[in-house]
């Protein structure tokens, strides 16, 4: 799994409330498309016109958000069923990070397992940071809706000079840093895990 340290990229507002997992990959895709390919299908029905084309109305179609790596999400984004497919398919699309002020709870949790960091906001910040920037997508200056996310000191910064503090749960903060899935991070543990069965086995042999 790719570390998750500091990233900066393009931010993106999708102001959508309730954006189940259907809605980011149709379940038929999840049986035919690899993993690898997920990213080609995500938002489906409102990124891609019935001809296959990109529908230019859709946000992530449009400069300067084409080049999305941050999405900033409304209410229950995620929710609905609990496939895996979802966080690959946004992930596939080269986003890292989805900021929003609640998750729908599975898909929250399978974020962590594959290296994309959800944060929680109040859904005042969340509004505002969407304001800003549907305002500066106005500009020439890319550089306008970029923002830093450093997940080491907890932070996002903005080139509008105000930032935001988040939490994540330390354990998913440190496997996020580290690179490390469930089974990487139990394998930390090895050595210690090693030493305990000997030891069982010496003082238990009969087990």
């Amino acid at each position: 799994m790719e570390k998750f340290e500091v990233f900066t990229a393009v931010a993106a507002p999708f102001v959508h409330a309730n954006v189940d997992t259907d809605r980011i990959i149709r379940i038929e895709r999840c049986a035919r498309v690899a993993r690898k390919d997920m990213g080609l299908w995500a938002f489906e029905a409102e990124r891609l016109m019935p001809d296959g084309t990109k529908n230019p109305d859709f946000i992530l179609n449009r400069d300067p958000f084409k080049s999305t790596g941050i999405l900033i999400a409304s209410e229950n984004f995620g929710c609905g069923s609990s496939r895996e497919m979802a966080v690959w398919a946004i992930a596939g699309m080269g986003i890292r990070c989805v900021i929003a002020p609640s998750f729908g709870e599975i898909f929250f949790g399978n974020c962590f397992q594959n290296g994309l960091l959800p944060i929680q906001l109040p859904h005042e910040d969340i509004a505002a940071i969407q304001t800003q920037l549907l305002n500066r997508a106005e500009t020439t200056d890319i550089q306008q809706i970029f923002l830093t996310v450093n997940l080491i000191q907890q932070t996002i910064a903005t080139p509008w000079r105000h930032d935001y503090s988040f939490r994540v749960d330390p354990l998913r903060r440190i496997s996020l840093l580290e690179g490390l899935d469930p089974i990487g991070l139990t394998l930390k543990s090895l050595p210690a895990i090693e030493a305990f069965e000997a030891k069982r086995k010496s003082n238990h042999s009969w087990i």
